[in-house]
């Protein structure tokens, strides 16, 4: 985070440790006028986006304000900021420096991804920032899903010229800090956490797990590594949401089928058959627009360690089972089409020769008069 910078402290391990916290609030966010509203109630300077390398654009950058600093029952405390997206998530960003030996920072790591519900104490927070700000809001939730996630920030070490020393002398430690667990882990298990490493250069470390990352690198070149973590577990949380609208629809679909299958349902159907359509023509431009939120210009590294965090973060099995269940809905939807257009036949149909026996009657009637 280029705007809160760890001071520099003394010790074998320096660096820092970040929470990530993303909240999905609503549909989409109305940057622009955020931006009046956030300005109304406040008169430091705003940024209109987070400092982003120029090999990664964001299509619409966040808009990014302070938050109160949050402090732990231990005493920590925490420096933040929140990030507002257009795409209708929010993302606070807490962080706190670290300086100490790799006995510290497993006791920490094992403390902060185990011990700590980060999401709950920074709800209220969000909750307060929302208050005035919203009616920048498109169809806001009345529930939140969110993600949270660690980044062990570290720029200095012992034994550590090369990637190759770091991991030769500390490799267990730092697959202890990723699974934040200070037991005797296995070697398989160590072997399993280090495979999911990426660098650069000789000099730079990112190991990513499915909660926690461990980054070695200074902390203006981590930034970029920070800011793909962040968008991907935005990611995933934007697919969680989308699964479970289209679990709740179909749910809605499978009981109205069940319930009848007579001409009369068949001709309810119709309206089903809008409203599924319409929600998925909403997932289908929701998808785009989050996908298409960042851009990678010629840098296919970066483009990498995004699809490696990823994956390893769980966007690719949640946008499969979007990806599936838009195909059920789609198939469902053509179904109930079809139901409703043989409902309406059927209809014409009984309406002319319901039509054709009272000409008969009149035609009959006139001839015997």
């Amino acid at each position: 985070m280029s705007n809160i910078r760890p001071p520099q402290v003394e010790g074998p391990l320096q660096g820092a440790v970040l929470v990530l916290l993303q909240f999905d609030v609503c549909e989409s966010i109305r940057l622009d006028q955020l931006r009046e509203l956030i300005r109304e109630h406040q008169v430091a300077s705003l940024k209109s986006h987070h400092p982003a390398p120029g090999y990664i654009r964001y299509q619409r950058p966040p808009v990014v304000e302070p938050l109160e600093t949050l402090v732990l029952e231990s005493g920590e405390r925490l420096a933040g900021e929140i990030k507002y997206y257009d795409y209708g998530v929010l993302s606070v960003v807490f962080q706190l420096p670290f300086a100490g030996e790799w006995q510290d920072l497993l006791q920490l790591a094992s403390r902060w991804v185990w011990d700590i519900d980060f999401a709950a104490q920074a709800t209220e927070l969000v909750r307060r920032r929302l208050e005035r700000v919203g009616s920048a809001l498109v169809k806001p939730y009345s529930s939140w899903l969110s993600e949270d996630y660690l980044i062990f920030q570290i720029q200095h070490a012992p034994h550590a010229d090369s990637i190759s020393e770091l991991i030769q002398h500390h490799g267990p430690s730092i697959a202890k800090v990723v699974r934040g667990d200070m037991g005797r882990l296995a070697e398989s298990e160590i072997n399993e956490v280090l495979r999911s490493r990426i660098s650069y250069y000789e000099t730079d470390l990112a190991v990513i797990g499915w909660n926690a990352a461990f980054i070695y690198d200074n902390a203006s070149d981590a930034e970029t590594a920070i800011q793909l973590l962040e968008y991907a577990n935005s990611q995933l949380l934007e697919f969680r949401h989308y699964d479970n609208l289209l679990t709740r629809e179909l749910e809605n679909v499978y009981k109205l089928l069940d319930k009848d299958t007579g001409v009369l349902a068949r001709w309810r159907m119709a309206r089903s058959a809008t409203r599924l359509h319409t929600v998925l023509l909403d997932v289908q431009e929701l998808t785009e627009h989050a996908d298409n939120a960042i851009k990678f210009l010629s840098d296919m590294f970066s483009a990498r360690f995004y699809k490696l965090a990823a994956s390893k973060v769980g966007v690719p099995d949640y946008k499969d089972l979007v990806t599936k269940k838009v195909q059920t809905a789609e198939e469902l939807y053509r179904f109930m089409v079809d139901q409703f257009n043989q409902s309406r036949a059927f209809f014409l149909e009984v309406t002319v020769v319901i039509i054709l026996a009272i000409e008969l009657v009149y035609l009959f009637r006139g001839k015997l008069l």
